[in-house]
C-alpha cells in the first residue's frame, strides 16, 4: 500500500509475472513471493520511506533483506513458538535479528530481561543507536490518538522515537508529538464502526490488550463477542482472557481459514466444558449463522480472533468494506 492505495491487481499480475522465473529457480515460499512483489511495487512506485513489518520472527524473516534506516521492536509476546523458541528470551534473539550495523535500533520493550536480550542482540550486529523507551515516556495522559485503547501510548512513544532517530529529510527532531498521531488509523486494531468493535487480535498478548481497551472504553451491554482463531495459535489462554470480559461468546470458523488450521468441535466441545460452565458460549462453524447470532440481544457486537475473523465479517456485513 502506498499513499493509502493497494497495489492493482494488474500490477501484482505483472510482477509475478516478471518474477516468476526467479521464484521458480529458488523455490520461493508464499511469504518470500509477496515480500518480493511488495519490494518490487514500492520501487516502481518511488516510495520515498516504507513501513516494512516482519511476517515471523525476523532473524531468517524475509523482509529481512533490506538495510533499513531504522530497526524498530515494539514489544515481545509468545507467538510462533515452535518456530522462535518457547519463552521469551528465546523469541527477543530472533526479533532483534533485524538489527544491523550503524542503524539505529529502537524497541519499547519494557520486561527487564527481555530487554538485556535485545540489547546484547543489537550490540552483536553493531546497531547504533540502540534506544529503549523508558516507562516514563508512556505515560502521558494529555496524547491525542487515532488509535484505541491504553497499549496505543506505547506504540505512539516507539512510533516517536523511531522518527527521531531517522536521518533527514525523514527525521523528526525535538519532543513533541506529531499532530498526525490523532489522525493515525489501521483497520481492525480496535476499530469502532457504530455498535461494532472489530480487533484483529490474533494471540494471547493481543487478547489481553484487547481487554484492556473494552475497560477502559466500556461499551454498551451486553457485550457478545464473535471468536474465531486458527488452530495453530495459543487458542485456549485466548478464550479464557476474552470469557470474563463478554456477556455471551460465539465461536466460529471464518471461511477464508485453510483446512487445515480450522478449529474441530470436539476440541471446543472439551475446552467448554472443561472452563466455562455454565457460561453462555457456543460453537457455530457456519460463518453466516454466528453472525447472525452474536447480533441477537447485543448492544454491542464485537468480532476478534484473527485477520482472517474480522476480514470475513467486515465483507459480510452489508456497508462493511473489508480490511486492508
Amino acid at each position: 500500500m502506498v499513499d493509502g492505495v493497494p497495489i492493482s491487481e494488474d500490477a501484482f499480475a505483472q510482477w509475478t509475472d516478471s518474477l516468476r522465473p526467479h521464484i521458480e529457480r529458488l523455490e520461493a515460499s508464499f511469504f518470500e513471493c509477496l515480500t518480493a512483489i511488495a519490494f518490487a511495487d514500492f520501487a516502481g512506485r518511488h516510495v520515498d520511506i516504507a513501513v516494512v513489518e516482519v511476517g515471523l520472527g525476523g532473524r531468517l524473516d524475509a523482509t529481512n533483506v533490506i538495510t533499513p534506516l531504522a530497526s524498530v521492536v515494539t514489544k515481545i509476546a509468545l507467538e510462533h513458538t515452535d518456530y522462535l523458541g518457547p519463552d521469551l528470551t528465546s523469541i527477543a534473539k530472533e526479533k532483534a535479528g533485524i538489527a544491523k550495523p550503524g542503524v539505529p535500533f529502537v524497541t519499547g520493550e519494557q520486561d527487564a530481561q527481555v530487554l538485556k536480550v535485545l540489547r546484547e542482540e543489537a550490540i552483536l550486529r553493531g546497531a547504533t543507536p540502540i534506544v529503549a523507551i523508558p516507562q516514563s515516556a508512556i505515560r502521558n495522559p494529555h496524547l491525542q490518538l487515532g488509535l484505541k485503547g491504553p497499549h496505543q501510548a506505547q506504540n505512539a512513544a516507539v512510533a516517536r522515537a523511531a522518527l527521531a532517530v531517522l536521518p533527514e529529510p525523514f527525521g523528526l527532531r525535538g519532543s513533541e508529538v506529531p499532530a498526525s498521531f490523532a489522525d493515525a488509523f489501521i483497520p481492525g486494531r480496535f476499530e469502532v464502526r457504530g455498535s461494532w468493535i472489530f480487533d484483529v487480535a490474533h494471540n494471547p498478548d493481543g487478547m489481553d490488550i484487547l481487554v484492556s481497551a473494552l475497560e477502559e472504553a466500556r461499551p454498551r451491554r451486553p457485550l457478545h463477542a464473535l471468536v474465531g482463531i486458527r488452530n495453530d495459535k495459543e487458542w485456549r489462554p485466548m478464550l479464557e482472557r476474552i470469557l470474563p470480559a463478554v456477556d455471551r461468546l460465539i465461536l466460529t470458523v471464518a471461511p477464508t481459514v485453510p483446512d487445515h488450521q480450522r478449529w474441530l468441535a470436539r476440541d471446543l466441545a472439551g475446552w467448554a466444558d472443561e472452563r466455562v460452565i455454565g457460561q453462555p458460549v457456543v460453537f457455530e462453524p457456519d460463518f453466516t449463522r454466528a453472525l447472525e447470532m452474536v447480533q441477537e440481544g447485543a448492544a454491542t457486537t464485537l468480532v476478534t480472533g484473527s485477520f482472517h475473523t474480522v476480514g470475513d465479517a467486515l465483507a459480510a456485513l452489508p456497508g462493511f468494506a473489508p480490511v486492508g
